[in-house]
């Protein structure tokens, strides 16, 4: 939706309490009607903006690990594919930064970034199971991975202007590594760490 988009932009740009609605509508040659027609405040756009947001990302990590019922093929997969979509969304990314640190927007950014963690205990339990990881608490290492995953993303990608495809590669051989991936199953590290195609 073209007034979603335009919000998002005006967000990233001028920050969530600079951007007034006006300054949404008329980036878009649009009266106010056609906000209140969607949304009945700033603050109901935007959290619809990091709930969507939230949504495209989970969307982008399902399609990437499809291919593969192997926890070690998939969790490297959803790390590239969460690498590569902040790369592509970087607005979105530096949204959800604020959000995670504002009292308004901190419970459901939490709440978003909850859905992320049930992922990957989910793989990180099977990868348990199958006896592809050591042991641990699956709850805390997926923290961990998502943490990581975020700092080396802002890291590499936004602050330092390199590829994607280079970021990942480092983010997955951090977290493999942090996750005991590679003495659990040195057997299968050439499907644990798939090289990125580019």
């Amino acid at each position: 939706m073209q007034l979603v988009d335009a919000a998002t932009q005006c967000f990233a740009a001028r920050g969530y309490q600079a951007t007034s609605i006006s300054d949404i509508v008329d980036s878009i040659g649009v009266g106010k009607g056609v906000f209140y027609w969607y949304f009945t405040s700033k603050r109901e756009l935007f959290g619809n903006i990091l709930t969507e947001g939230m949504t495209d990302l989970r969307l982008a990590q399902l399609a990437a690990v499809s291919d593969s019922d192997d926890p070690l093929v998939r969790i490297p997969a959803g790390i590239r594919a969460a690498v590569e979509w902040a790369a592509a969304n970087q607005q979105l990314a530096s949204l959800f930064e604020f959000a995670h640190r504002d009292a308004t927007f901190g419970a459901h950014a939490r709440r978003l970034r909850e859905l992320l963690i049930e992922d990957a205990v989910a793989e990180l339990r099977q990868a348990t199971a199958m006896g592809a990881i050591p042991d641990g608490n699956a709850d805390s290492l997926a923290r961990c991975l998502l943490a990581v995953t975020e700092a080396l993303t802002t890291q590499g990608i936004r602050r330092e202007g390199r590829p994607a495809a280079e970021v990942a590669d480092e983010v997955v051989r951090f977290c493999l590594e942090g996750i005991g991936a590679a003495e659990a199953s040195g057997h299968r590290g050439a499907s644990a760490a798939p090289q990125s195609a580019s």
